[in-house]
């Protein structure tokens, strides 16, 4: 529905500049549902963008223990402070990756269910890679759930791709 809105509004204006009447143009554009078999991935995109506000928040919490000459925190795995900064930067390392791929796959119109399927995987192995970050110094379980979360971006790309060249 939001979609349709703003498709809508992208259309509306034009076509009633050219005599097209409005409403029947309301019609045609409400019948379209482009996103609907991406609902998920759609989700999961949003669900990312939370999850990244939350890690924001929680990375300026706290007094670090130690800063650098440059103002930044040390290298510390045993300061809390460190461990949400770091698990905000990861994020942001990963997000463009994800946002692009996700993306990619919608419009290239790749399978629903694959797409729906990895953007959902991504986004659960970065909770836990937020949760693992934030709460515990286990770097074999930052590593594997990391390592998760880059084959689902991974695999997002693939998809895309080869619905783009199909």
């Amino acid at each position: 529905m939001i979609r349709a809105a703003l498709v809508l509004s992208l259309v509306a204006a034009p076509a009633a500049a050219q005599g097209i009447e409005g409403a029947f143009v309301a019609e045609r554009l409400a019948d379209l549902d482009l996103f609907a078999p991406y609902a998920h991935a759609v989700a999961s995109l949003a669900l990312w963008a939370l999850l990244m506000a939350a890690l924001l928040v929680g990375s300026t919490m706290g007094k670090a223990r130690a800063r650098t000459e440059s103002g930044m925190i040390v290298r510390d795995y045993s300061d809390p402070a460190y461990r949400r900064d770091r698990a905000f930067r990861n994020a942001i390392e990963a997000n463009g990756m994800f946002v692009a791929a996700t993306v990619a796959c919608i419009l290239a119109g790749a399978s629903p269910l694959l797409t729906n399927l990895l953007a959902s995987a991504f986004v659960v192995a970065r909770v836990a890679t937020a949760a693992v970050h934030v709460f515990t110094e286990n770097q074999m379980a930052r590593s594997a759930t990391w390592t998760v979360g880059a084959l689902a971006t991974l695999g997002l790309a693939l998809l895309g791709l080869w619905a783009a060249l199909a």
